[in-house]
């Protein structure tokens, strides 16, 4: 199974190189925010309308090494949250895309 995480290109550039990504979201609220496929579109609606370019990683659920939780967010709508930080392997691949 696939989830999808987006993050700013300059966000994510930090984190070449090192054996895993962590978003700031992990220290603050203790997961990484991630999305499956049909919500993609309503997330960067709702939070990155106008961010410019982000990124947006397709993940492998069956490579990912931190616990993955299926949980009720925004409007009661379950969203799938990773408790801890994103091996790159996990990371099947990249899309990048332009947001206004």
């Amino acid at each position: 199974m696939f989830i999808y995480h987006i993050v700013l290109p300059e966000v994510w550039k930090e984190f070449k190189g090192r054996p895993s990504y962590q978003a700031e979201s992990l220290a603050t609220e203790g997961f990484i925010h991630c999305s499956y496929e049909n919500q993609v579109g309503a997330v960067l609606k709702r939070y990155y309308s106008n961010a410019g370019k982000v990124l947006i990683l397709k993940l492998d659920t069956e490579k990912l090494r931190s616990k993955l939780i299926e949980e009720p967010s925004t409007n009661g709508e379950v969203y799938p949250h990773l408790y801890g930080r994103l091996n790159h392997n996990a990371v099947v691949s990249i899309e990048e895309r332009t947001v206004y």
